[in-house]
């Protein structure tokens, strides 16, 4: 999929090499995009690709004195929804995070990435929008800071240079007085690309609405605002009347398609009941309603990595796999969940369907979970990575035995329950149970869930999986006495 694979370790090597190859190189850090465009021919003629997640302290979330966000490049999504900041201070954010994939992509997947994607239906591109974000561009020939309104110049096109990296997303954080919220409708609960989404932001005075920012995603070439809603929703209290009128003028902004997910005249009205939604909610204090106060990452401590300096293809991949290092010349242009199969020779590790839907794949890299079939294989150099053949020997609750042959107590359940029909999924559905065990003590039914989304099952409804990780605990507190 490329020629050379370089672990950066500092940003002016990253700019060095983009100045150097221009639109033949492409950065890498999430991948959750990139490895898919590689794979299906979307992007050619790549031959380097940069490899930025080495870099450190580009993970970072801070605010400074003048109460401005910063986002690092290297901030995912369970980034945003595990941080306390983003949660007050700029709420539609950590809710539209939160709406991205599963646990396994939010795990990799970066904010920064799905602002350069720039699909109108990446769903953090509408709160920032809303929030009046602002990106930093970095090149050898200087910075330049572009607010994400002049960002985007069409689907998937922005006024990004080859030489250029995405070094910060800035905004206000909101004020005491700002209230908002993400509404997405897609066609499941999870793992789905928004059919439309609206971000609305209201600063609330005295009983109204002093002022109003309402952005809408997947309904136009880009991200837009709907000025006309935004405007009429000035110095009024939130009525029911008020509320239908600026919905429908949002309606009436929105030049949605037509595709086989929906019609033009579907979203349309969707954009409406979208925004008459999340107003009300906002009205009646209930728009952090179904977003969990503390939310299932699917992470653990992660890993310490000792970054490389630049190194090309053809030397080894040095990782450990299970507790065993491994030091191995082949896999450099393959996938992790190739790399692990084919090379190492662990074939626990499924390939359901190569594009991060339905978690066979999961596997721990530094400690998260993720989709090895969205992982290039040269992120496992230096990095730790754990599969299901290593799951027990690994994660099993102490002073539960552990070694050849022990099962872990999901593992354990899974059996008992009869919660593995052709077995095919069940690797991953068992890497996502096990690290739900490290992150939550006793986790609840809705915790399950959460941490299941990532994973399909094509045999069953889940309720003996569902139950099985529900006694898996019961077991595990029963065999430690």
């Amino acid at each position: 999929m490329w020629h050379t694979y370089i672990n950066a370790t500092t940003i002016d090597e990253v700019l060095q090499i983009l100045n150097q190859q221009g639109e033949r190189a492409r950065l890498i850090a999430g991948g959750t995009d990139l490895i898919l465009e590689l794979e299906r021919g979307v992007r050619k003629n790549i031959e380097t690709v940069i490899d930025v997640t080495r870099i450190p302290d580009l993970d970072k979330i801070t605010i400074d004195e003048d109460d401005i966000i910063h986002l690092g490049p290297l901030v995912t999504h369970n980034h945003c929804v595990a941080s306390p900041l983003i949660r007050e201070r700029a709420y539609p954010l950590a809710r539209a995070a939160w709406e991205v994939g599963a646990p396994q992509i939010r795990n990799r997947g970066t904010v920064a990435g799905n602002l350069i994607t720039a699909s109108p239906a990446n769903d953090t591109i509408t709160p920032l929008m809303a929030l009046g974000a602002s990106v930093t561009l970095q090149s050898t020939n200087g910075s330049r800071k572009i607010a994400l309104k002049d960002f985007y110049t069409g689907v998937r096109k922005t006024v990004m240079q080859p030489n250029e990296m995405l070094v910060d997303i800035s905004f206000p954080a909101m004020k005491t007085t700002q209230r908002g919220t993400f509404i997405k409708l897609a066609l499941r609960r999870a793992q789905a690309i928004s059919l439309v989404d609206a971000s609305i932001l209201l600063d609330l005075r005295s009983g109204s609405v002093a002022s109003a920012s309402i952005t809408l995603g997947a309904v136009a070439p880009t991200i837009i605002h709907a000025p006309a809603a935004e405007k009429y929703l000035e110095g009024k209290p939130l009525t029911d009347e008020v509320i239908a009128e600026a919905a429908r003028l949002t309606m009436d902004v929105s030049t949605p398609i037509d595709d086989i997910r929906g019609s033009a005249a579907y979203r349309r009205e969707m954009v409406r009941v979208c925004t008459a939604r999340g107003l009300k909610s906002i009205r009646d204090g209930q728009e952090k309603e179904g977003m969990p106060s503390d939310a299932v990452l699917l992470w653990g401590a992660s890993s310490s990595l000792s970054a490389n300096p630049q190194w090309a293809s053809s030397k080894s991949i040095d990782t450990t796999v299970n507790g065993k290092k491994y030091s191995l010349k082949s896999g450099h242009e393959k996938t992790l969940l190739r790399f692990l199969r084919e090379d190492v020779g662990l074939t626990g590790t499924k390939e359901g369907c190569a594009e991060g839907e339905c978690g066979a794949c999961t596997v721990f890299l530094d400690g998260k979970a993720v989709m090895a079939c969205l992982v290039p294989a040269p992120r496992a150099h230096e990095a730790e990575v754990v599969t299901i053949e290593g799951v027990a020997s690994t994660l099993t609750p102490a002073p539960l035995p552990k070694g050849e042959g022990i099962l872990h107590p999901v593992q354990e359940a899974f059996i008992k329950h009869g919660a593995v029909q052709c077995g095919y999924c069940t690797p991953g559905f068992i890497m996502s149970a096990a690290m739900l065990m490290e992150e939550k003590e006793h986790p609840t039914r809705n915790e399950i869930e959460q941490a299941l989304t990532g994973n399909l099952c094509r045999c069953t409804g889940y309720y003996k999986i569902v139950q099985a990780i529900e006694d898996a605990n019961t077991m595990a507190e029963v065999n430690h006495g």
